[in-house]
């Protein structure tokens, strides 16, 4: 059996990208900076008042693979697609990457995820995503050996919405554990946070998940503070690793008492955040994995995070194990 440096688990998304202007998500409801969950119905008309857009396969833990697997490290995924149209170009775009994923599709409705990305002119995005068949993973997914063969088995906030996804992630996290494994979350976003802030902490404290990423309004929510200063505390109070971004203030790395801050990837131009904190996660990832210090592990999330912000879409479209030598970071 393979032994995988990460196995990411998440919902299946696939992303269609549209610039439009703040007027036009004011005029459409949309949360600016959000992840909104909506119907097939709501898809729809999001769908019909969108620009020209660009179509590429995404979902958080999904490009974390990718960028796991761009950087040089073996990467599995665990999430649901439908048999359409849609499900064969998210499968086909994560293998090409190099990712494991054998996840068997859905034979009935719903139809496979996908998610209506705003990018106004600042390079935020506004999310508005129909879950689709994503909501349909379960136990039965799990390949018991790939999570007992993955060094960390990394799982997305988001996959708290659907129920048997939960199931799914405590039998992965079991089977992380009984093999000598470690476990690591994203809070994915501040809204995911407040309609889950006690299960999160409750992952967190009882050592279901080992390893905590989040960006700052993320951690303020979780500790319901405006102290940044106090939920960094909190934080590392509450598990075992954690790493803390800050846009282009860098980032925070916290392992017990010891703190290692990271400066952000300068970058000539901000084209769109989407998949910034996924690139993140990727690169730190990558580096633990391999066996970096917590300082490197942080310089190659940055470096993939500010790879990616100047592109239009969450994969990267150039070799980030090429980016890594260029930075002395190979």
């Amino acid at each position: 059996m393979t032994t995988f440096d990460v196995l990411t688990i998440g919902n299946a998304i696939v992303d269609i990208i549209a610039r439009c202007d703040d007027a036009f998500l004011v005029h459409n409801g949309i949360i600016k900076s959000a992840m909104n969950l909506i119907d097939a119905d709501r898809a729809e008309l999001l769908y019909s008042r969108m620009g020209p857009a660009l179509e590429a396969s995404g979902g958080s833990a999904g490009n974390t693979a990718a960028g796991i697997a761009s950087l040089g490290g073996k990467a599995a995924y665990f999430g649901k697609v439908a048999n359409d149209q849609l499900g064969e170009i998210f499968a086909h775009d994560i293998r090409a990457q190099g990712v494991h994923f054998q996840t068997q599709p859905l034979d009935t409705a719903p139809p496979t995820a996908r998610s209506m990305i705003f990018v106004t002119d600042d390079g935020e995005r506004s999310m508005n995503t129909y879950l689709g068949a994503c909501v349909e993973l379960g136990p039965r997914d799990v390949e018991p050996a790939v999570v007992a063969n993955a060094k960390v088995t990394y799982f997305e906030g988001y996959l708290w919405d659907p129920p048997l996804a939960k199931d799914a992630i405590r039998e992965c996290a079991k089977i992380a554990h009984d093999n000598g494994r470690e476990v690591a979350m994203t809070l994915s976003d501040s809204f995911c946070v407040h309609r889950y802030r006690a299960e999160f902490l409750d992952l967190m404290r009882s050592g279901t998940v080992d390893i905590v990423f989040a960006n700052r309004a993320e951690a303020l929510a979780l500790y319901e503070t405006e102290d940044f200063e106090q939920a960094l505390s909190m934080i590392a109070r509450d598990c075992k690793l954690a790493a803390v971004t800050m846009s282009e203030e860098g980032s925070i790395i916290l392992k017990g008492d010891e703190r290692v801050k990271v400066e952000a990837t300068k970058v000539s131009r901000v084209v769109d955040t989407t998949g910034a904190g996924d690139l993140y996660a990727a690169g730190f990832l990558f580096g633990y994995t391999t066996g970096r210090s917590l300082s490197d592990c942080g310089k190659l999330g940055s470096l993939a995070a500010g790879i990616v912000i100047e592109q239009i879409g969450p994969r990267p479209m150039v070799s980030l194990s090429a980016a890594a030598r260029e930075a002395g970071l190979a």
